[in-house]
């Protein structure tokens, strides 16, 4: 049930960005165990100008931000092999590992209102959360 937004910095065909969420969705059913019909993604492709990065960057045209949110109750392990393997699905798309930034925001199930406006904490979700 996670949602994960990506954004990026300049355009991509429209091969390259379904490849870039199939990335993340692929390293959340690695990592986090979901359904792998649970794809909740969005990629936004922002002008430069409108997505500052450090200028440290070798190839800040291809700086990565992933925000992810999910329910609270996943190891540290988990969270750990999660960020390896976005990056490691980016790098082969071409994006340097050193320009993808992920942030994991959890929150507790109650605070999402699911299938038919539940609350997520009084649905069998169909998956385990605490892996």
């Amino acid at each position: 049930m996670p949602t994960a937004l990506v954004e990026v910095r300049r355009r991509y065909s429209e091969a390259e960005e379904v490849a870039i969420m199939d990335a993340i969705h692929d390293a959340l059913v690695a990592a986090f165990r979901i359904p792998p019909e649970d794809k909740n993604i969005r990629l936004v492709a922002h002008e430069p100008h409108r997505f500052a990065c450090s200028p440290n960057r070798t190839q800040p045209e291809f700086f990565t931000l992933v925000t992810i949110d999910c329910f609270a109750g996943r190891s540290v392990h988990a969270k750990r092999n999660l960020y390896a393997e976005i990056v490691n699905r980016l790098a082969r798309l071409g994006i340097p590992d050193d320009h993808v930034l992920i942030t994991l925001r959890e929150s507790t199930a109650e605070n999402w209102g699911i299938r038919g406006g539940q609350a997520a904490s009084d649905v069998d979700l169909g998956f385990e959360v605490r892996v």
